[in-house]
């Protein structure tokens, strides 16, 4: 029996990286949620450098609501657009504590309307936190969904997500999006991807531009 070229990506992804994974460190669905609020445009290491003091320091909901913006502000500087994610963080904890008994809700719909959650976001709170089957997509699962040929060139982020999800069953929906995360992070990379050796260079638009 043929195997689909999205079968075979699946499986070449999975051999490449079995032990892919969510790399934010947390303790709770809160911290989840705030370190993924954070991570945008920056690096998961940089985020996880912050976090151990910011968590240390405000572990949950009903402390983080309560603390002082210029200290928050203090604790994560070092990454990118740490004011504005400052002020989310504490805006979050904030309507956790006042509108979500300080739980973490559970839907999309909810997940969206709070403070700094967007839909890659939610999507990753959904399928790491509450194991729920998403596809969080992000700016390495964009570019290599396209440049594998399983989105198209102009497709949106939300495009991509949609055709995602048409394309792999769903059990298989929450692995591969961080298949593709590792993949796009530590193999096809924006500027200098490591094509030698990669099994996908004869459909990869990488090598259709060459």
């Amino acid at each position: 029996m043929a195997v689909s070229r999205t079968q075979y990506i699946y499986e070449q992804l999975d051999l490449m990286f079995p032990q892919a994974g969510c790399e934010l460190n947390y303790g709770s669905l809160f911290q989840l949620a705030v370190a993924v609020t954070l991570s945008a445009q920056t690096t998961d290491v940089s985020v996880n450098r912050v976090t151990r003091e910011l968590f240390a320091r405000y572990p949950d909901p009903e402390s983080l609501a309560q603390a002082d913006i210029k200290d928050l502000e203090a604790i994560i500087r070092s990454i990118g657009l740490y004011r504005n994610k400052a002020a989310n963080i504490k805006a979050l904890a904030r309507e956790l504590v006042e509108n979500h008994n300080g739980e973490v809700p559970d839907t999309m719909e909810e997940l969206v309307k709070l403070p700094g959650i967007g839909r890659k976001t939610a999507n990753v709170i959904l399928s790491e936190g509450y194991k729920v089957p998403a596809i969080a997509v992000d700016t390495h699962v964009h570019r290599v969904s396209i440049r594998l040929r399983l989105a198209g060139e102009n497709d949106t982020v939300e495009k991509v997500e949609e055709k995602l999800m048409e394309q792999f069953p769903r059990e298989q929906w929450s692995h591969l999006h961080h298949l593709l995360i590792h993949f796009g992070r530590y193999r096809c990379q924006a500027r200098k991807p490591q094509c030698e050796g990669c099994p996908f260079t004869d459909f990869c638009r990488c090598q259709a531009d060459k």
